[in-house]
């Protein structure tokens, strides 16, 4: 059986800062690989729009036109990692947000050293954008 990785700020060194160790890359990997499906994408987001940024397991099935087994497997996927809480009220369990979960998770992407103003973010059009090799502790390359 597969064990679950349980996000914590062990699990998700920032990602831009440093090249990552084959250990740091497997658990980084592990952490996403359990938001990378898209019914449990759905379960987060519908769970975060929910009034109180909560939901029982009864309001979840019908919008993932899913059956209440999976529904709660990929909860308690989620619930496993840390991503969601969980709380049993007489029958039912209510699942709730833990932001700081998914903060650790934006701040192992998130672009923080040598990443400063973005010509190319006021191109319309362009989103993305990346340092030059110099700020990313690479050597530039040689000019031709």
């Amino acid at each position: 059986m597969r064990e679950i990785q349980l996000i914590d700020a062990d699990c998700c060194p920032a990602l831009l800062e440093a090249p990552l160790t084959e250990h740091d890359a497997d658990q980084l990997a592990a952490a996403l690989k359990v938001l990378a499906d898209p019914a449990r994408l759905r379960l987060v987001s519908l769970i975060a729009t929910q009034p109180e940024s909560e939901a029982c397991v009864c309001n979840l099935t019908a919008p993932l036109n899913l059956s209440q087994p999976t529904v709660s497997h990929h909860l308690k996927v989620l619930s496993d990692a840390g991503i969601l809480g969980r709380e049993q009220r007489g029958r039912w369990a209510y699942y709730s947000l833990v932001p700081q979960t998914l903060q650790l998770l934006a701040g192992a992407l998130s672009a923080t050293q040598g990443y400063g103003s973005c010509a190319a973010h006021d191109q319309p059009g362009n989103d993305v954008c990346f340092p030059s090799s110099t700020s990313a502790g690479l050597d530039a390359a040689p000019a031709a």
